[in-house]
Parts: C-alpha cells; structure tokens; sequence
C-alpha cells in the first residue's frame, strides 16, 4: 500500500507547524505587534496635521525592534533612537560617551522593527556628542550613517551656533529635529540636570534661538526642563516648528518621555517629569497605550505634578 502524503496546504490547523522565527508576524502574534500595520507612514505633512487639528503628537524612545514595534503598536507617531542609550542600555553615567556607529546599530535595529510589523511611526535618530560640532560637514556626515541605517529625521542639540547647521542639512535633504533647555551632551556645562529658561535673560535667549530654529528649517523641538509658560509661548511663536516637551508641561505640541523611565524601569532617581505608566496597565503594551491616550487627552502631564 502507498501513502498518500497530505500537502502542507490541506493539513487541518491542529497539525500545522506551531513554531515561527522569532518576531514573525502572523494572525496569532502576541498583543501589540501587528502584521497590518495601522494605515499610511507618518510623515512631516502628517505631524502638521495633527498640530493643526490641535492633536498632540506623541514621541517615545525605543533602541531595539521588539519595543520599537510594541510603541507602534500602541500608536506612537514617532520613535525616537535617544542617546538616552547610553544611560539606559550601556550603563554610561551621561550621554557624552555615546558613539556614532553605536546609534547607528541601534537605529538600524529601530527600523527593522518598524518594518517586520508593517509599521508606521516617524522615526528619528540622535547625533551623539562630537558628531555634529566640528563642521557642518561633519554634521552631514553623520546624518547620513544614521539615514541609511533606517533614521528619517536626526535631532542634534544646541542653539544659536546650530542654527547654520540645521539649514546646511535641512537644504540637503535631511529632516531635523532640534532640541533646547535642557540639553545632555551639554551636562557638564549646564552644571548638572537643572530647568533652564528660569530668568529672563534665559527666557528671551530660548525665544530667539527657537525662533532662529524654526527659520533655519527645523521641523521638530524638543524642550526639555524647561518652565511650562516659557513652553507654550515658544509653542505658539512656532507655526511651523513642532514642539516636543518633556519636563516642559502641556502646552508643547507633542510630548516624549524615556521609555524605560514611563514603565518605572530606571537605574537612579526617576525625573519628577516622568509618570510610571506600567503601574496600572498590567503589560508593556498597556503601559504605552496608556501613555499615548494620556497625553492625546491632556491628561499627562499635570502641570501641578510634572512641570516648573
């Protein structure tokens, strides 16, 4: 008697192969990581919409595929690839020690991520410190490692002496995402993590170098540690610059936070800015789903709680 072998395609479900690559998405894929995707990529033109329509926009960090996906998954619209790395995944004591081909490697992993699920978060990857300062060459340089690494917008940090960068970049194609107040590669000169923009001497320097920002070409700001009413004034001196607080209250455009510091997973003492959203979520997912609902319904953050 011959067998009649059943090909892979009739075989009932119970009988199917139980195991795929790690990460492979399928129907059955674990909670937050998705095969479809959530609708068309974000893009610049996608984040003037939101602001437009007065819908935050949501930021948040992620080094790896596996979170990069679960962010996504709950529908965070841009995925940072911090330098905050150093501190989080290399146990640095600041961001200075961070390399390039190290945000490069990370970035890369980001971006793999977004694409096995089919994602559509707005991806934006760190120039660490001494990639960006010597020339604006220098600058172009290094956007251009972490662009081909999968990175769609870089963020460098500083004012005034940035400003020429960001339109040498911004005229060669390369989105940029700014950053002021508090800024980490500058630790040592700030004399340590303190809110900036507290006296008025401060306060106008920030206006001008936002503005400066804004007219260089910069399509994103970060404001860190920075007052909440200093905040919303630059916000609204900003039409077409973007502004992401954290530590900076609600009247930014967008907000970011550290993912492993909004899931209560911090080696030192958690910023006052930060809220531990995975306290009552119960999963990883829920933690972030949690955030991105939060801040779309101004409910984080309380100024009262997590701004100066």
């Amino acid at each position: 008697m011959t067998a009649t072998r059943t090909p892979p395609s009739a075989m009932p479900a119970s009988a199917a192969p139980c195991a795929a690559p790690y990460g492979t998405p399928s129907p059955a894929a674990p909670e937050g990581v998705h095969a479809a995707g959530k609708g068309a990529p974000v893009s610049l033109p996608r984040l003037a919409q939101l602001r437009a329509a007065g819908e935050k926009i949501t930021m948040l960090t992620a080094y790896d595929a596996t979170f990069a996906a679960l962010a996504d998954a709950a529908g965070v619209e841009c995925i940072l690839v911090g330098d905050s790395l150093g501190m989080v995944c290399q146990g640095l004591p600041s961001t200075v020690g961070v390399q390039l081909d190290t945000m490069a490697y990370h970035s890369a992993c980001v971006a793999r991520g977004l694409h096995r699920v089919q994602g559509s978060a707005w991806l934006v990857a760190d120039l660490p410190y001494g990639s960006y300062a010597e020339s604006r060459e220098q600058a172009l340089r290094s956007a251009c490692v972490l662009m081909q690494a999968g990175a769609q917008m870089v963020k460098l940090e500083g004012g005034g002496w940035t400003a020429p960068t960001v339109e040498f970049l911004v005229q060669r194609g390369v989105p940029v995402c700014a950053h002021l107040g508090l800024t980490p590669q500058s630790v040592h000169a700030l004399g340590g993590y303190r809110v900036q923009g507290k006296t008025d001497a401060d306060a106008r320097t920030l206006r001008q170098q936002a503005r400066e920002l804004q007219d260089a070409g910069a399509a994103l700001l970060v404001l860190e540690m920075v007052p909440a009413a200093l905040a919303r004034d630059i916000t609204d001196a900003l039409p077409h610059c973007h502004t992401i607080g954290i530590g900076a209250g609600n009247g930014t455009a967008g907000q970011v936070l550290v993912l492993h510091d909004m899931l209560g997973m911090n080696l030192g003492k958690m910023p006052r800015f930060v809220h531990n959203f995975m306290q009552d979520a119960g999963s990883v997912h829920g933690a972030i789903a949690a955030y991105v609902q939060a801040v779309k319904q101004g409910r984080f953050p309380d100024n009262a709680l997590h701004a100066w």
